[in-house]
């Protein structure tokens, strides 16, 4: 009798690993490494932009100023007023700013906060806001600045010497003339005498740099700088050259900051720079001669002058 054999079993299935956070699947997005590389990549870009290679701005109008630095642009227009009193480009110069004001009453409301500020501490904020004060009064504006400040109208004090002046006899002549007496009479004669002063020199030239740059070709770059070396706007500055001279302000080109001013030279030139009746001019002449850059590029050398008060 044959007995019948079980039929074969399958091969037993192995059971299924326990799940363990070390075998979970790997994901290849994570939240936490994108926000830190987010971070890191502002960080090295502020770096960068603020440091290795900050952006030089150019070419800034005049409305798109902070407040402070409009402030600095009107005073030098009232200067450049006070030096020249061309009226039309003073409006010129405000209509830039495209206010929603009257302009001629923007210099009178300028006037007025610089006034109530620590901008008269100092003598050439106080003149520079009395010439603004003139301007706008020639005007016939007003603001508070005008019961803050005097104006300085005090002449300087004359002294008036009188002299005698002699009177001699006439010449002998044939026509029997009457007796009078042969000596000399006095006729008062007023001669006016105006007590002077040595001049005073308020600033100094404290640098002069040569630079090549063909982008700022045969430019004399002129600054302006108080104690601390911050800019002085509406501050004159004076090149003279053999056949003329030429007076321009410090702060009519905001984007290169209040104390900037600038001339533009000929080439083969000397020139001389000073700030006119406030410092001494430059001993040797600047002269605009043919340079090389950097990168190989033909230019004009330029000038870098920098001013500030004498200690």
């Amino acid at each position: 009798m044959t007995i019948a054999r079980p039929p074969t079993l399958p091969e037993e299935i192995p059971a299924a690993p326990r799940p363990s956070k070390y075998m979970r699947p790997r994901r290849y997005f994570s939240w936490p490494a994108v926000v830190i590389g987010l971070i890191m990549g502002l960080a090295g870009g502020l770096f960068y932009a603020w440091n290795v290679n900050p952006i030089s701005e150019v070419d800034t109008a005049p409305w798109q100023l902070r407040q402070e630095d409009k402030n600095h642009y009107v005073v030098a227009i009232a200067l450049s007023f006070a030096h020249d009193g061309d009226l039309n480009r003073v409006q010129e110069r405000l209509l830039q700013l495209r206010l929603n004001t009257d302009p001629i009453q923007y210099v009178a409301d300028v006037a007025c906060d610089l006034a109530s500020g620590g901008y008269v501490d100092s003598s050439s904020g106080l003149s520079a806001i009395r010439s603004m004060m003139v301007f706008y009064q020639l005007q016939g504006r007003s603001g508070c600045a005008d019961t803050l400040i005097e104006l300085d109208t005090d002449e300087p004090e004359t002294q008036v010497l009188v002299l005698p002046t002699p009177t001699l006899a006439p010449p002998a002549s044939k026509t029997p003339t009457p007796i009078r007496n042969d000596r000399a009479t006095a006729t008062p004669s007023t001669l006016v005498i105006v007590p002077t002063s040595p001049p005073q020199r308020d600033f100094v030239l404290v640098s002069v740099n040569t630079f090549c740059d063909s982008e700022l070709t045969g430019i004399i770059e002129a600054y302006v700088q108080d104690f601390n070396g911050d800019g002085i706007p509406g501050q004159p500055v004076r090149v003279r050259w053999d056949e003329g001279d030429d007076t321009f302000f410090t702060g009519l080109k905001p984007e290169r900051g209040p104390a900037y001013a600038d001339f533009e030279m000929e080439e083969g030139k000397g020139y001389t720079v000073e700030m006119p009746g406030l410092s001494d001019p430059t001993t040797q002449p600047l002269v605009a001669v043919p340079c090389t850059t950097d990168d190989g590029e033909q230019a004009l050398t330029s000038y870098r002058v920098v001013f500030r008060p004498v200690n």
